[in-house]
């Protein structure tokens, strides 16, 4: 669902998204995650707007009550986890039922699964990894060929970070893109309290650029990245000049630094 009062005749459309991680392991900490951080980077690359991030068990109340409140929020619900061959995977039913489909295995899942494996390997639990709600569309898997699928605006992945990474870059011509938000980092030699007060009234004087403080220590010694965001490049830049202004009419010392370079 696009957020019209950020959209208007001047300004390019915002597209939204939401993750949805399934598993016990995830929830239990036997299993870090590492795919909200990959999608998150992608769909900030490519003009869609992360907006939430949720965590459920392998639950089928739970995974259709997380979907059902996701999908009707935003553009895209991207989901990771439980489409694999063991009896706890349950994200294909749990997502069929949510929409109100039948499920059943999809003769073009079971091609793309014979084309790794012989007919005699098509065991049970593998076949469970062709099941695909009635109605989805096929996202391909180049790594293991079992696909994951996009049914509405809810895109179901594999948990495996390679997997998912393919499945992604895979499903990724099909999604509607948006706005692209641009960033700019400050770094400030100074404890985020001082800092504080020229920030807000940086932001005060420039409500259409997000501005976010994020402090931790270098050599020792307490210092923050001030992060600006925006999708127009000239006002991303003077926002940047007027929080500058104010960092050194403070007499605080500053540099623009990506975070990743210290």
């Amino acid at each position: 669902m696009t957020e019209t009062p950020e959209t208007t005749a001047t300004q390019p459309e915002i597209v939204t998204a939401a993750i949805l991680v399934i598993g016990d392991e995830i929830l239990s900490g036997r299993t870090k995650d590492k795919n909200i951080g990959t999608i998150a980077d992608h769909l900030t690359a490519i003009g869609i707007r992360l907006r939430e991030v949720r965590v459920v068990a392998d639950e089928e109340a739970d995974i259709i009550a997380a979907l059902d409140a996701l999908r009707g929020r935003y553009d895209y619900v991207f989901t990771t986890g439980g489409i694999g061959p063991t009896h706890d995977d349950i994200t294909a039913d749990a997502v069929a039922k949510a929409f109100g489909v039948s499920i059943d295995v999809d003769p073009r899942a079971r091609a793309m699964l014979r084309e790794r494996l012989s007919e005699a390997d098509l065991t049970p639990a593998r076949l469970r990894m062709a099941r695909i709600p009635a109605g989805a569309e096929l996202v391909d898997n180049p790594v293991s060929r079992a696909p994951g699928f996009f049914i509405g605006n809810v895109i179901v992945m594999a948990g495996v970070p390679r997997i998912m990474e393919a499945m992604l870059a895979s499903v990724t011509p099909r999604l509607r893109t948006g706005a692209k938000l641009l960033s700019l980092s400050l770094h400030v030699d100074a404890p985020e309290g001082t800092i504080a007060p020229h920030l807000s009234a940086a932001q005060d004087d420039n409500r259409d650029v997000q501005m976010g403080s994020y402090p931790y220590f270098e050599n020792g010694r307490p210092a923050v990245y001030l992060v600006l965001r925006a999708t127009d490049p000239a006002r991303l830049e003077q926002a940047a000049q007027a929080l500058e202004a104010r960092l050194t009419g403070g007499g605080l010392p500053h540099e623009r630094r990506a975070p990743d370079a210290t």
